[in-house]
């Protein structure tokens, strides 16, 4: 029988590049799995993190079969992002790839009557054909979900294909109110006299259907009557067993849960859940926790899960890579509807090992999470048109469909648009359904621009399904004002971005999903943005899961059933002035709010209430009450706000675009804008632009005045930012930069020979 025997205790680890060591390391750092070394400096705000070619070792011992012909692998979950397995001093395997998991056939490598000697090289240094290639978030190397032995007897079921289970499951609903569920098997070394026995049983336990297939050719469909449904209020699972059989002998055996759920996408009426109006409203995740990395246990992959949970979100888009198998688990258990994709995005490659990885990373996400009844879309890239289009990027991105659609005909495929994707785009009609990612109101325009542009859209494409992938503000526990702005990082201007677009997205049932970008802080050790380098803090909750941001609740207040009532605005403990405001996210019809215990007003309104009160000197205690619910806070009127409640950079960058027209002199900005031959323009790429000092040094002041961003040529955002042109990223910022700062740009560029 199949044995499993996780390995991740007694570990010796190297930081530096070693060599393959002939013995167990005794001077080697010990360390337990998972882990990474980049478990603080991904995102510690040191500027940089350590990418390098690192060590692991272990010895184990022979796992025994008690009939002759046994295999031994090898099993690794993910690691970091790359690597490379040695088993007694040989290479064993290789992978290309941080995310997905593989294993390795050491049975011709092991010793009996004495331990081997395992080693890992893990490596998460750039390589041209490996992604992602650059992105705003930090690649952590390591072997950060474990290690595995798994023992088998030499007929088994397949571990070797894309690193899958062996085992596909594929249950459909009936009309008479049952289900089909169609099975299959891979299946090594079987001769005639195997068959494989499946069972597929409930929730309790119980049998429900079973059937019995020759080894040979295992594929069958198992009727189930009565079947309840899979949905995200009553996620119900069956688990599925296969076992290879001989005579009267269990060989091997997998399972797996499953789900009987139908779905569908509409351009007019949105996502379908079983044949019901489903609209997908939730959050995007990372993996990543404060100071450990992507290293978590299955605990906190499943703490992350009830977090959202509570949230009241139906939905998770796991960006940009395929997540650990816990998470998915999770997903299936407490009823989200997920969007799984791979790390194809922000830097397209041309190189053709590139796209071959490309192709590896999406198989791998496909056949190893194929059970899952969570996932409903494969995505097949994100924001990859950062460095413009090309008729190979197209091409490659209809490969990818076609293989997505060829390997599971069962899902829909979809994409993430980067905001500046033309309406009119050749990547619109690749993929099933698309979504967009969209920040006006952050880094560009107005938050009143999001409803506009999505009824524009929907107008313009009434045959396209369209979703919201990603939108988002950074919102800052420190950062406090009585006049919340876009780009002040305050706390409650996050709670009144995030308040107007899930009205707008509750108006829009039409929208398929919705994706708030992020669900946690997360690692991203390139960005130095609001005070706080190192992370993005577009988070609905801290990075370290303590602390639920105002903006938290809002959602709540949408999406949850159970009741509940939120007063904002705690951290802002200090103000001052003769009145304030005090804003309520409720569930609730009515608010009741109460000041020193005195009721001040009772409003009746929709998710959120604003009251203007008198603030009286000292410590002013508030209470709100709605329904069965309340909550409390206490306020101190001061003469002078903490200068820590404003980030100095906000008025700086403000007066900085007001003063730039004064350096442009009597520039008559409503010309039309002129490149002439051998001068730099608006529409030379940043990465060209840098070779001149002049010309850079004059964009790089425009760009860190227009977006926030400080763009150093081989630091920070630059691989994700350098086939940029200036002309795009003001674009992009919109609204929020003045009239003529383009053509002023352009006209001190052009001034500049090349």
């Amino acid at each position: 029988m199949r044995q499993v025997i996780p390995i991740n205790s007694g570990w010796k680890f190297i930081r530096r590049d070693a060599g393959l060591p002939e013995r167990l390391p005794e001077d080697w750092q010990t360390v337990k799995l998972p882990h990474t070394w980049n478990a603080v400096d991904g995102h510690d705000g040191n500027g940089s993190y350590d990418r390098g070619s690192y060590w692991y070792a272990r010895e184990f011992e022979t796992p025994c079969q008690p009939l002759p012909g046994g295999r031994v692998f090898v099993e690794v979950p993910a690691a970091g992002q790359q690597a490379v397995v040695y088993v007694n001093g040989t290479k064993a395997a290789e992978h290309l790839g941080g995310y997905s998991a593989f294993r390795a056939d050491v049975t011709a490598l092991c010793r009996d009557g004495s331990p081997n000697l395992l080693v890992i090289n893990c490596s998460n240094e750039y390589r041209d054909d490996v992604y992602p290639q650059s992105a705003d978030f930090t690649f952590y190397g390591g072997l950060y979900r474990g290690i595995n032995l798994i023992s088998v007897p030499e007929a088994h079921f397949d571990l070797e294909y894309y690193g899958g289970p062996g085992l596909t499951v594929t249950p459909r609903p009936c009309a008479c109110g049952g289900a089909r569920f169609e099975l299959d098997a891979r299946i090594k070394n079987a001769d005639e006299s195997f068959t494989v026995l499946y069972s597929v049983t409930n929730a309790d336990g119980r049998e429900v259907g079973a059937a019995c297939r020759p080894a040979c050719c295992p594929a069958v469909t198992v009727p189930v009557p009565e079947a309840v449904c899979w949905d995200t209020e009553n996620p119900y699972l069956y688990t599925v067993t296969a076992s290879l059989v001989r005579r009267n002998e269990v060989y091997d055996e997998v399972s797996c849960r499953a789900g009987v759920r139908s779905f569908s996408c509409d351009p007019q009426k949105g996502f379908f859940l079983n044949g019901i109006a489903t609209p997908l409203r939730g959050v995007s995740r990372h993996q990543d926790w404060l100071y450990k990395g992507n290293a978590l246990t299955r605990d906190e992959h499943y703490g992350d899960a009830r977090i959202i949970k509570e949230l009241g979100a139906n939905t998770i888009r796991l960006a940009h890579y395929q997540h650990a198998q816990d998470f998915y688990d999770a997903c299936d258990e407490l009823g989200f509807v997920v969007w799984a994709e791979i790390p194809f995005i922000s830097v397209f490659n041309k190189d053709p090992g590139a796209h071959e990885n490309c192709i590896q990373q999406l198989k791998e996400l496909i056949i190893q999470n194929y059970n899952h009844p969570s996932i409903c879309f494969w995505g097949i890239s994100n924001e990859i048109l950062i460095g413009g289009i090309s008729e190979q990027l197209v091409e490659n991105h209809k490969e990818l469909n076609a293989l997505a659609k060829r390997l599971d005909p069962t899902r829909l495929t979809t994409i993430a648009h980067l905001s500046m994707t033309p309406i009119e785009s050749p990547l619109h009609h690749i993929t099933d359904i698309i979504s967009y990612n969209h920040y006006f109101g952050w880094y560009g325009g107005k938050m009143e621009d999001n409803g506009p542009w999505l009824d524009s859209f929907h107008e313009k494409h009434p045959d396209l399904c369209l979703g919201l992938s990603e939108y988002g503000c950074e919102g800052i526990l420190t950062y406090h004002g009585p006049e919340p702005a876009c780009k002040d990082y305050s706390e409650e201007y996050q709670l009144l971005y995030h308040a107007h677009m899930a009205k707008v997205l509750d108006e829009r049932p039409w929208l398929w999903s919705s994706h708030v970008w992020n669900m946690f802080d997360f690692g991203c050790a390139a960005r130095n943005e609001g005070g706080v380098a190192g992370r993005n803090n577009k988070g609905l909750v801290t990075m370290d899961r303590k602390i639920k941001k105002d903006s938290f609740y809002i959602y709540q207040a949408y999406w949850s059933r159970k009741p509940m009532v939120h007063l904002c605005g705690k951290r802002y403990a200090q103000r001052a002035g003769e009145t304030t405001v005090i804003r309520v996210c409720t569930n609730q019809p009515v608010v009741a709010l109460y000041q020193n215990g005195e009721c001040v007003e009772v409003q009746q309104a929709d998710k959120l209430f604003t009251f203007t009160v008198t603030l009286r000197d000292g410590e002013n205690i508030f209470k709100a009450a709605a329904g069965p619910v309340q909550d409390a806070m206490t306020i101190e009127r001061v003469d002078k706000e903490p200068e820590i409640y404003v980030l100095p950079d906000v008025n700086e960058r403000r007066e900085g675009v007001a003063n730039w027209f004064s350096t442009v002199g009597d520039l008559d900005l409503n010309a039309p804008m002129q490149f002439p031959a051998g001068k730099w323009s608006v529409r030379d790429s940043i990465e060209a632009l840098s070779a001149d000092p002049e010309a850079f040094g004059t964009v790089r002041a425009a760009l860190k005045l227009a977006t926030g961003f400080d763009l150093t040529p081989g630091e920070g955002m630059w691989d994700m930012m350098k086939a940029m042109t200036p002309e795009a990223m003001v674009g992009m910022a919109g609204s929020m930069v003045p009239e003529g700062f383009l053509e002023s740009l352009n006209a001190k560029l052009t001034a500049i020979d090349k």
